[in-house]
């Protein structure tokens, strides 16, 4: 039995109007965390353990009679400008549990965003616009490494560039980035694999290998070599590009766990791992641990695909991360990721406390790789709290060739950013190992959802580069120079190299 003293603050309140109410049960049948049930007795739902109450909606969403609303449960502690609600809940959650907290859906504690403080400057008389609806404007651009110089040799009476690396194209400067399945349910991983393959982009696999069913998409996929190795193979070698993973924006330095009982006969056989088996990815990859060692993993994954496939480097977003950077170029990378401390699942003390903004991080990045002279070695990809297409569009004006997003799409298949995700109950089908909740998103559903999501957000982009008179995006990379400041700290814009609103004369003139 439960004291009283260890149940949870609730932090939403279900409140039934049993005067709309037609005792349907589909509230009952739709809750997954045990807030809501059908009472058969009473012949009515109840709210059973409203402390569980996550506000995924999707309850009310289901609703036939729009009975039932959600709202924030007005628990008041005592007012403390340092001990807040965030801090007091965790301490209660702890004492209780005696162990690490672990949260989905990204940092959540009220960091600046960046992002909001740019804006962009658009085309006036002596610089004409472009009608994007009426003139073309290249989005597609490659992910992969950029070639010295340029050979052309005659073959078959045409003429043709000659030794190119090796290069993915993409639709779109727009790519979503590594999710895998087990973390994510079949049918949501495949809704979004499909998804990038009809718009021409690409995703990541994540750590969790390829499945048997999605080799259809492997050209539209980023394999994703981490520190478990799970599910490598020389099948799974053919994919579209590959990914050496160091680390990752919800979590620098840390490696990952799946346990025992997440591991199903899908994810078993996906994994390469016996069933019901606890997956362990180590914190570092126990290969690498200088750019020397990272050289020689790239040169065998060039080797071991006959040097076809384009082979990157994921970081997470240090402090250092300009010269990290540095070293990867050196180290014969073909792209290289960037992610963002705002993203992803992960233990709550890392994720909200370990490293740093996307905005600041590409910007350092990108001008130290000019001032060195290697910038148009690599193919620069960043991702991390991108939450818009004017998100994609800043990031790419700060030095990304390539925006990576996660938490975009999920939305768009129904996720409603209630952060239970490393529970495995999502109300919604998408972040869950059960196929019975897997099977409330339909494919074909989830699949239309996302690409016209990336669809709408190319879009957005060809608006956007017509109004600066830019026909192609690859001449936007990098150009700060389109974007202004806006916020309280001129040390960022200086950081981000980029114009205070209203300054005529800039940096680089004085």
């Amino acid at each position: 039995m439960v004291k009283a003293q260890d149940r949870r603050f609730p932090r939403f309140k279900t409140i039934i109007d049993y005067d709309k109410c037609i005792k349907c049960g589909r509230c009952g049948t739709n809750c997954t965390y045990n807030c809501i049930i059908f009472d058969k007795e009473q012949d009515r739902p109840i709210v059973l353990h409203p402390e569980n109450c996550v506000a995924c909606q999707r309850c009310t969403t289901f609703c036939p009679a729009d009975a039932i609303e959600i709202h924030r449960h007005k628990v008041e502690f005592a007012p403390h400008p340092v001990w807040t609600p965030y801090h007091i809940r965790s301490i209660v959650e702890q004492a209780k549990t005696g162990a690490v907290l672990l949260s989905g859906m990204g940092n959540d504690r009220p960091y600046p965003m960046v992002f909001d403080y740019l804006v962009w400057d658009a085309c006036q008389v002596t610089n004409p616009a472009i009608d994007a609806l009426r003139e073309p404007v290249e989005t597609r651009t490659y992910l992969g490494r950029k070639p010295e110089r340029l050979s052309i040799r005659k073959r078959g009476g045409k003429y043709e560039l000659d030794d190119l690396p090796a290069n993915a194209v993409l639709s779109m400067p727009l790519i979503i980035g590594h999710m895998s399945l087990g973390s994510l349910s079949y049918n949501s991983i495949t809704s979004m694999y499909r998804a990038v393959h009809e718009v021409g982009t690409m995703m990541g696999t994540g750590e969790g290998g390829l499945h048997k069913d999605h080799y259809p998409f492997k050209k539209s996929l980023i394999g994703e070599v981490a520190s478990g190795r799970f599910g490598i193979n020389t099948d799974y070698l053919e994919t579209g590009a590959l990914e050496i993973k160091i680390g990752q924006g919800a979590k620098p330095g840390h490696g990952g766990q799946l346990p025992g009982e997440k591991v199903t006969q899908l994810i078993s056989e996906t994994r390469g791992i016996p069933l019901g088996t606890d997956a362990l990815s180590p914190n570092p990859q126990h290969d690498i641990y200088s750019i020397e060692d990272l050289k020689t993993l790239i040169a065998a994954l060039h080797e071991a695909t006959d040097y076809q496939v384009p082979v990157g480097v994921k970081i997470a977003a240090v402090n250092n991360v300009a010269a990290i950077a540095s070293g990867i170029v050196r180290a014969n990378a073909d792209f290289m990721t960037i992610d963002g401390f705002r993203a992803g699942a992960a233990p709550r003390v890392i994720r909200d406390n370990a490293g740093i903004p996307i905005e600041l991080a590409i910007a350092s990045v990108d001008q130290h790789l000019r001032q060195e002279k290697i910038r148009h070695k690599i193919t620069l990809v960043a991702g991390g709290g991108i939450r818009s297409s004017s998100d994609m569009i800043k990031i790419i004006a700060l030095g990304a060739d390539v925006a990576m997003i996660g938490t975009a799409p999920l939305i768009a298949l129904g996720c409603r950013m209630c952060q239970q995700c490393t529970t495995g109950l999502c109300s919604w089908g998408i972040a869950t190992g059960n196929p019975a909740l897997g099977n409330r998103i339909d494919i074909d559903w989830g699949t239309r959802r996302v690409a016209n999501l990336l669809r709408a957000w190319n879009h957005d982009l060809e608006e956007v580069l017509g109004t600066m008179g830019i026909d192609a995006v690859e001449s936007f990379v990098g150009n700060r120079d389109r974007l202004r400041y806006v916020g309280p700290n001129p040390l960022e814009a200086e950081i981000l190299g980029v114009k205070h609103a209203g300054d005529r004369i800039g940096r680089e003139s004085e």
